[in-house]
């Protein structure tokens, strides 16, 4: 196998490093953050940080990058206290990698891309129509990471939508019937599929299969 120091992490080429770092640590959440500003201004972008914090209560965090430029969708978050995450279908990907682009403050996503955004009954922060998860989140905390300028928010799952066929007798979410994608690194998509799934692991017992 390959071997690299952290010695010869820092004298590598910058994208050559960025795409190395950012694929070596696995698969990563493909979800798109969409909010709306105090003034109606909807934004969508895609974030591959989403993590699982909790169960009871439902909660899930995120990375925000440094604040040093404009961060609509953390701008947004902080102004209103709301936004929904909506998991990328793998017809969604081209556009949903789009939103990434450096738009001017102002420039919804929403506008320069095929993304529809889906207003639900009592709710005013927009959705991602056609995403097949989506859950609508409440701010609760954040903690600044001073190691890299960083900020992970904390958030309480608040709604939660999803497409019936993907539930299972026990709640579970079969994730591929949805075309649910993964990243790989900072620009690939995949598309996973179920291999198997494992009934709770217990000490001296075999590992037993859900699916056979």
């Amino acid at each position: 196998m390959k071997r690299l120091s952290q010695n010869d992490l820092s004298q590598m080429e910058k994208v050559h490093r960025l795409n190395l770092i950012n694929s070596c640590t696995g698969y990563k959440s493909a979800n798109l953050i969409a909010t709306q500003s105090k003034t109606g201004l909807t934004n969508v972008a895609v974030f591959s940080s989403i993590t699982h914090l909790g169960s009871n209560p439902a909660m899930l965090g995120f990375i925000v990058r440094p604040t040093t430029v404009p961060r609509d969708t953390y701008k947004n978050i902080r102004e209103t206290g709301f936004f929904t995450v909506n998991h990328i279908a793998a017809e969604m990907i081209s556009d949903a990698h789009h939103t990434a682009a450096s738009y001017p403050q102002g420039v919804s996503e929403f506008d320069k891309t095929n993304l529809m955004a889906e207003f639900k009954t009592g709710i005013s922060t927009p959705f991602v129509k056609g995403s097949p998860v989506q859950l609508y989140c409440r701010y609760l905390n954040e903690y600044y990471i001073k190691e890299n300028d960083t900020i992970h928010v904390i958030a309480a799952i608040e709604e939660l939508f999803f497409e019936e066929r993907l539930e299972h007798r026990d709640g579970w979410l079969q994730l591929d019937k949805g075309n649910s994608v993964a990243i790989n690194g900072l620009d690939g998509y995949c598309l996973p599929k179920l291999i198997d799934r494992f009934e709770y692991a217990r000490p001296d017992l075999p590992t037993k299969s859900f699916l056979k």
